[in-house]
């Protein structure tokens, strides 16, 4: 079953493994900015500006190769990079401004220091889930559809 959602054409598969690879980045998204938040010179918004430039190149490379697999690429491979980037930054914009609504409005609340250090990954899943959906919509009309 797992062979034939990972080879199958259909919409729903595709999404399927847009989704894993969503998960795969938000993972490196995630580790990223809690590696990077508390070094002298970051705080979790310009952390979030590294990591989600990292997790958006994986992902990148992974739906190309694995979400979109059956697509046939007749574009040239700078220009389909030129419009995975700019439909992820508008998605990146989405989900950067969920993030720093959620983390401003944890740093606003009178937290448990658990709760705090937790809200940034709340961020980056709520500002995920939103800017998955809008990149997922735009990357098979404007990136990896067929020609």
């Amino acid at each position: 079953m797992i062979k034939r959602g990972v080879r199958s054409h259909s919409s729903r598969a595709t999404f399927f493994r847009f989704a894993c690879v969503g998960g795969t980045i938000a993972l490196i998204d995630a580790g990223l900015l809690y590696l990077l938040k508390d070094l002298p010179g970051f705080n979790a918004y310009i952390a979030r500006l590294f990591s989600y430039t990292a997790a958006m190149s994986a992902g990148y490379v992974l739906n190309r190769y694995f979400t979109f697999h059956h697509i046939e690429k007749g574009r040239a491979l700078l220009d389909e990079l030129v419009r995975f980037f700019s439909v992820h930054a508008l998605g990146g914009v989405l989900n950067f401004g969920v993030f720093a609504l959620v983390v401003y409005f944890g740093e606003k609340a009178e937290l448990t220091r658990f709760w705090s250090a937790v809200v940034p990954l709340i961020g980056v899943w709520l500002g995920g889930g939103v800017g998955m959906t809008f990149n997922f919509l735009f990357s098979s009309r404007l990136v990896f559809d067929e020609r």
